[in-house]
Formats: C-alpha cells, sequence, structure tokens
C-alpha cells in the first residue's frame, strides 16, 4: 500500500488504525463461525457493534487527517461523491438487486486510492442511511463492506485501456457477491428459528454452521447479488472509461499528489553583494611592437 499516492495518502498512522478497524470488521462479520457465545441475543450484541465500528471508522478518517493526508480538495471530491452515492443508491434498491452505488465506489477506488476509496464508503453509505432512513444495527456492517469494496480498488494491479475496464469490471462484479455474503452475516444468526435447516446453530462446528449458512446465502440471496453484480459490471463497461478519464483530469487539476516543498529563505544582502559586486578584469590589449625583439 502506497503511503504517498491517491487523494488520501494511507500513512503509518492511518494505515495502522486502517488494519486494526479492518481485523475487528472481520471479526465482527465472522463471528459466528469461531465463536462459542452461549446464548447471544441482538439486544446486546448489535448495540455493541454498531457503537465499536463506528468509532473505528471516524478514526480511521481522523487519522488520515492527522497524518496531513486530507486537505481541503480531497474532503470536497470525498463530499461530492458521497453525497452523488448516496441520491444513487435509493433508485435502485427493492428492485432486482439493482445497485448503482458501486460502479462509483469501484471507479474513485481506481483513481483516487486506496484510502480514498475506503473513507468513501463509509461516507457513502452513511449519507445514504441517514437519507433514507435506514440507520441501524446493519449499517456499520454495510459501511465496511462498501469500505472494502473502495479500498481494494485502489489496490488493483496496474492496467490501461480497454483492459483496465475489464478488470475494473470484473472486480466489480466479484465485490458485489462478496458484499452480499458478507453483509448477510450481520442479521443471519438472528433471523430464522434455530430449528430451520439453515438457521445458525449456536455451539454448532464450523462445518455445520458454514454449511447452513452457504444454503441459506444461496436460497435467499443469490439472486440479489447477481442483479447487484451484473449492474455494477454493466455501468462500468458503459460509464467506466468516461468517468475514469474525468477522475483522473480532476485529480491532476487538484494536484492531490503534488510534492510540498518550500525553498529556504534568502538573504537579502547575499543577493545585493552579489548584484553590486566588482565586474570581471578584462585582460590588458599588448602594444603592437612591444615584444623583446622590437626596435627602439
Amino acid at each position: 500500500m502506497s503511503t504517498n499516492a491517491g487523494a488520501i495518502p494511507v500513512g503509518h498512522r492511518s494505515r495502522l488504525t486502517l488494519v486494526l478497524a479492518s481485523f475487528l470488521g472481520v471479526v465482527a462479520f465472522l463471528w459466528p463461525f469461531v465463536v462459542v457465545p452461549g446464548r447471544v441475543g441482538d439486544t446486546t450484541l448489535a448495540p455493541l457493534l454498531f457503537g465499536v465500528l463506528l468509532l473505528l471508522v471516524l478514526a480511521v478518517v481522523f487519522a488520515g487527517v492527522a497524518d496531513g493526508g486530507i486537505d481541503a480538495k480531497a474532503i470536497a471530491m470525498l463530499g461530492v461523491l458521497s453525497a452523488v452515492g448516496a441520491a444513487l443508491r435509493p433508485l435502485g434498491a427493492g428492485t432486482a438487486g439493482i445497485e448503482l452505488v458501486f460502479f462509483i465506489l469501484v471507479l474513485a477506488g481506481r483513481v483516487f486510492g486506496p484510502g480514498f476509496g475506503f473513507a468513501l464508503g463509509c461516507t457513502t453509505l452513511f449519507a445514504s442511511a441517514l437519507l433514507t432512513g435506514g440507520v441501524g444495527p446493519w449499517m456499520p456492517f454495510q459501511m465496511f463492506g462498501c469500505a472494502w469494496v473502495g479500498l481494494v480498488a485502489g489496490l488493483l494491479p496496474p492496467a490501461t485501456g480497454r483492459r483496465e475496464v475489464l478488470l475494473l469490471a470484473g472486480y466489480g462484479a466479484v465485490a458485489a457477491y462478496c458484499y452480499g455474503f458478507l453483509v448477510n452475516l450481520s442479521f443471519w444468526p438472528f433471523s430464522l428459528d434455530p430449528q430451520s435447516s439453515i438457521a445458525y446453530r449456536p455451539g454448532a462446528s464450523l462445518g455445520v454452521n458454514l454449511h447452513h449458512y452457504l444454503i441459506f446465502d444461496a436460497t435467499t440471496s443469490l439472486g440479489w447479488d447477481t442483479g447487484r453484480a451484473v449492474t455494477t459490471a454493466v455501468c462500468i463497461l458503459l460509464v467506466g472509461p468516461a468517468l475514469l478519464a474525468t477522475f483522473r483530469r480532476a485529480s491532476r487539476r487538484a494536484a492531490f499528489e503534488a510534492p510540498r516543498e518550500f525553498a529556504p529563505p534568502v538573504d537579502p544582502g547575499r543577493v545585493a553583494v552579489w548584484v553590486a559586486g566588482p565586474a570581471p578584469a578584462s585582460p590588458t590589449p599588448r602594444r603592437s611592437g612591444a615584444g623583446p625583439c622590437a626596435s627602439p
């Protein structure tokens, strides 16, 4: 991960915070497979995860500010794209899994870097939740899912032209499936009768719960995730080249990666001495016949 690239460079402090936040996010998603909780209810677990994960998301952003990696131009770009994503998200929600926000995350993360992609995923879902009234225990899971989509987009290998567009379209489709697979884990342990063949079984082995969840995901969410994957890939193929060019033009004009160097102050006295200094002496012309063989 580059520490000096993108609209929000990931410095040492923000990198550490990002790793710790992502680790806890992974634990929050995968705890049904690795923890034997005994009896855990959504009234105790969900609010705790909501508060802790939201604080960690904010810590990532503030760590970037403390590292000097977020300037006014990056904040303005983040605000504009977050507003665009929040406005696009309700347009397709509820219709065959159509989701119009993921292609923005992928393209912006690709151009502006992994740090910007992570922050954009968080702020876009947060703004969308406030806009649609979707604030709840599931919101931190959605924020982390989208943040990882933008983060990984900024870490994809180099490519240009049509190959880059195809790479991003393929990644967008895979990311859409992974997002659905992870977010479903936020409510699966609490949504079904424990006696169901696809329900979470507290204390059961990893193999049993994983088998139940795979069946649950395939029967309840796979069609929705497919709609999201197709929508994301098609949007990237259709508008990806134009948006990539637009984002890169904006990045060049904003000069996010321009080095900040300050020249040392110049001593005015030294400049005056150099300007008023004596001119170099010119050689004395030689008179004709002044040599040793000249006649008197």
